[in-house]
């Protein structure tokens, strides 16, 4: 008769839940005797389908099973079991004469193979191994769960406007189970918002699951998806589960949407319409029970005009848009934004916490950031860790903020400074008197009025910003625009402006 006791042992510390399977009863008994005197919680089975029923009804950590049996072989059973627990962990028995048997088990996940007849400690050893190894997957997976959920909106950094209404849109769309398309530049957080879509939705419990669809060859990307049957390609030792199937219950984040090719888009358009995947070698289909958030920095509409994207798809994901803007059209988040990485690398890095100088701050506000956030945060890093001070200069920052900043302010200025002149052919600011002409140096008045106008450009006509990165106070900033004329319509200071 099937049984299943727990003898607590004071002395195990590597207590787990165990199935035993084997045809022959007295090595089921002896097998059980041992397990339950470590501490274990043991159940016997004598064939694979009682063994499969066990399963359905109560998860194991850790299944040893004899190879050879009546019926359904341990290999089978081996096999018939992921798709029942894709992550079981399993210890077979074999002859020493078998080995082959237990070579193709290790093939299909096996954890380990224990040869006919065995000893007391052998048995021992490679469970406690396995067990071992069950729990270091279990503590990675719940860690990597409760880090992920700590991913919501109020992580969002941001004060801009415009900002601000994506979020409000994404928490709103979080408690259905529409589909949602995120699409923005890259290294603004589309996926940091995919997560905080799901951890405030009903599913929220359930898996989240990414893909990046341009890291995967087209040849593999189906497979990853939607799994596949043990022999249907070369190099498919073993049954696998697909990322849909993995994603079951919770949501499934497709990023770089726009890279798959016409074959696959089909094939996800069936997800999306059916619910159902098919396994690459199965004939049958899955059904499957995902939410799908997709996202792409690729302008799919074009993509549609030309051909290469498909217009039912497009239609398909973008039930809800969510657009993430650039850092250039949000610089009001860059300081903020700036000021939490400073913190976070601090504490990460161990070093003092650091601030900023009026002059970094100067140079993060003039830099167009094309790399988004992502840059952004790569930077403050570097910062922080080759700064030697608690103060982070504009030489701790990447050379190519300081240059750009150098190159903008240079240039606008000389523009400027042409306007009044009359001099187009002026590329450097300070240089001296011309010998073939008239043009005298600028003055200084003529480079503040160049500068200012180049700041209050960068800052989209936002006084307060503009003062904070002059390092002026506002009541100074406003007298010197009101004494060259700035107009926020025209973009630009009048031709000339008025002495001290």
């Amino acid at each position: 008769m099937p049984t299943s006791r727990k003898k607590p042992n004071a002395h195990s510390t590597q207590s787990g839940s165990i199935l035993i399977v084997d045809d022959e009863e007295s090595l089921r008994s002896v097998m059980e005797i041992m397990l339950t005197k470590e501490g274990h919680s043991v159940t016997t089975r004598s064939s694979g389908n009682e063994a499969l029923e066990a399963m359905r009804e109560k998860v194991f950590d850790l299944v040893v099973t004899d190879m050879m049996m009546p019926k359904m072989s341990g290999l089978e059973l081996l096999s018939k079991s992921k798709e029942i627990n894709g992550d079981q962990e399993f210890i077979v028995m074999t002859a020493f004469g078998s080995m082959d048997s237990a070579i193709e088990a290790m093939k299909l996940g096996a954890a380990d193979y224990i040869t006919k007849p065995f000893n007391v400690d052998q048995v021992k050893l490679a469970v406690e191994k396995a067990l071992d190894k069950r729990r270091l997957v279990k503590e990675n997976t719940s860690l990597r769960k409760e880090l992920g959920r700590d991913v919501t909106f109020e992580n969002i950094i941001g004060a801009s406007d415009s900002l601000k209404r994506v979020i409000d849109l994404a928490r709103k769309v979080s408690e259905s189970d529409s589909t949602v398309l995120i699409r923005g530049e890259s290294g603004v957080g589309k996926d940091l918002l995919a997560r905080a879509i799901h951890n405030s939705s009903p599913r929220v419990n359930g898996a989240f699951v990414t893909l990046n669809c341009a890291a995967i060859p087209e040849s593999l990307l189906e497979s990853e998806l939607f799994g596949h049957k043990k022999g249907s390609f070369t190099g498919a030792i073993r049954d696998k589960q697909g990322l849909f199937q993995s994603a079951s219950g919770g949501t499934m984040f497709l990023d770089e949407i726009g890279n798959i090719s016409h074959a696959m888009q089909v094939k996800l358009l069936r997800v999306l319409q059916d619910k159902m995947v098919t396994p690459v070698g199965e004939t049958a289909p899955v059904k499957v029970d995902v939410r799908l958030i997709a996202a792409t920095n690729a302008n799919l509409e074009e993509d549609v005009k030309a051909g290469t994207f498909r217009a039912d798809l497009y239609y398909r994901l973008n039930v809800i848009q969510l657009e993430i803007p650039s850092m250039r059209e949000r610089p009001e988040d860059i300081l903020l934004l700036a000021d939490k990485f400073v913190k976070q690398y601090s504490e990460r890095l161990r070093k003092p916490l650091r601030n900023f100088s009026p002059d970094a701050r100067e140079v993060m506000l003039a830099y167009s950031w094309p790399g988004n956030v992502r840059e952004l945060e790569n930077s403050i890093e570097r910062a922080v860790l080759l700064s030697k001070s608690d103060t982070i200069l504009p030489e701790d920052l990447p050379a190519c903020l300081v240059e750009a900043k150098s190159d903008a302010t240079l240039n606008l200025a000389n523009s400027q400074i042409d306007s009044e002149t009359g001099n187009s052919n002026r590329n450097v600011i300070g240089a001296g008197v011309d010998e073939n002409s008239e043009t005298l140096t600028p003055t200084l008045q003529s480079i503040e009025k160049a500068y200012i106008h180049y700041i209050m450009a960068e800052n989209n006509g936002n006084k307060s910003r503009a003062a904070k990165a002059l390092g002026i106070d506002s009541s100074t900033l406003y007298r010197k625009l009101e004494r060259y004329g700035w107009s926020k319509k025209k973009n630009q200071a009048p031709e000339s402006a008025e002495s001290d």
